[in-house]
C-alpha cells in the first residue's frame, strides 16, 4: 500500500512520504518452525476462539495497546494465547521480526487496522524492535496531527539511532507538523534529521525532496529546487509534485524540467 503523493494539501503529500519507504523497509520474513499450533493462522495470530483481544479491539488497534506497558498488553491479549502463538517461532525475537514483516505486508494492501495490530503483537514480543515502532508511527501519520507519529518514531530512532529510514520519517514528520503549527523549532529538528539522512545516504531520492520541501518552507527556492533534482536523479518515482508546483509559483525550475 504506497499512497500517492500527487496530494491535495502539503501536510498530506508529507504523510504520503512516510510511505515511500515501505518498498524498501519491510526487514526480512522470519523462518517459523515447522511445528505450529492447532489454533493458530498461517500469520501466527490465533484462529476460532474468542478473546480478550477480540472483546478489546480498539485497545489492539491503538498504537502501543492506546499507551499499555507489555505486562498489560499481554493480561489484555491472555499470556495462553501469546505462548500458543509464540510456540510457532524459534523465538520472541523471530515472531517480533515476522509479525513486523506482516505489519509492512498489511500497510501495503491499505488495511491500517490489521497492521496496527501486527505490529502491536511485534512490540510485545520485543519491546526493543525499533521496526515495530516505526511501523506504529507510519500507522499514526495518518491521525489529524502528527504527534503521535512523533512520538513512535522518536521511540523508535532511540532504539536504532544509525537507521535512516527512520531518521528521514521522523524528519518528514518534523515538517508536517510545521506546516500545521508554524513552529520553527520543528522545522529545525525536521531539517537536521534529512540533512542527516542525505548526508549519509545520497542516493535515497525520498530524503532528496523531503529536504527539498523543508528548504521550501524555509524560502530558500534555489536550493529546493537543486534537492528536488537530486532526488530526481535517484528515483523519479520520489518526486513530490505537489512540492513541485508549489517551487513553481515562487521560483521557474532553473533546469527548465518542470514548467
Amino acid at each position: 500500500m504506497l499512497i500517492s503523493t500527487s496530494l491535495k494539501t502539503a501536510s498530506q503529500s508529507l504523510a504520503a512520504f512516510l510511505l515511500l519507504g515501505l518498498l524498501f523497509a519491510a526487514p526480512a520474513q522470519a523462518q517459523r518452525k515447522g511445528r505450529t499450533t492447532s489454533a493458530a493462522n498461517a500469520d501466527g495470530s490465533l484462529a476460532g476462539t474468542t478473546s480478550a483481544a477480540t472483546v478489546a479491539q480498539p485497545a489492539r488497534l491503538k498504537p502501543l495497546f492506546g499507551g499499555l506497558t507489555p505486562a498489560q498488553a499481554t493480561q489484555l491479549i491472555g499470556e495462553a494465547q501469546l505462548k500458543a502463538i509464540a510456540a510457532s517461532f524459534a523465538s520472541t525475537t523471530e515472531a517480533s521480526t515476522f509479525f513486523t514483516t506482516k505489519g509492512y505486508e498489511y500497510l501495503r494492501e491499505n488495511q491500517p487496522d490489521t497492521a496496527a495490530y501486527r505490529f502491536n503483537l511485534a512490540w510485545l514480543f520485543n519491546p526493543q524492535n525499533a521496526e515495530a515502532f516505526r511501523g506504529l508511527g507510519i500507522v499514526a501519520s495518518a491521525q489529524p496531527t502528527p504527534d503521535a507519529a512523533i512520538g513512535l518514531l522518536t521511540k523508535g530512532l532511540a532504539l536504532s539511532p544509525s537507521s535512516t529510514l527512520l531518521m528521514s520519517d521522523l524528519g518528514t514528520s518534523y515538517l508536517m507538523r510545521y506546516n500545521q503549527t508554524k513552529k520553527k523549532k520543528d522545522l529545525k529538528t525536521g531539517m537536521e534529521l534529512l540533512q542527516r539522512v542525505t548526508a549519509l545516504e545520497p542516493n535515497n531520492g525520498t530524503a532528496w525532496q523531503q529536504l527539498a520541501r523543508g528548504l521550501y518552507y524555509e524560502e530558500k527556492y534555489p536550493e529546493a529546487w537543486e534537492a528536488v533534482h537530486k532526488g530526481q536523479v535517484q528515483s523519479v518515482g520520489s518526486l513530490d509534485f505537489d512540492l513541485i508546483t508549489d517551487l513553481l509559483a515562487k521560483q521557474p525550475d532553473p533546469q527548465g524540467k518542470f514548467k
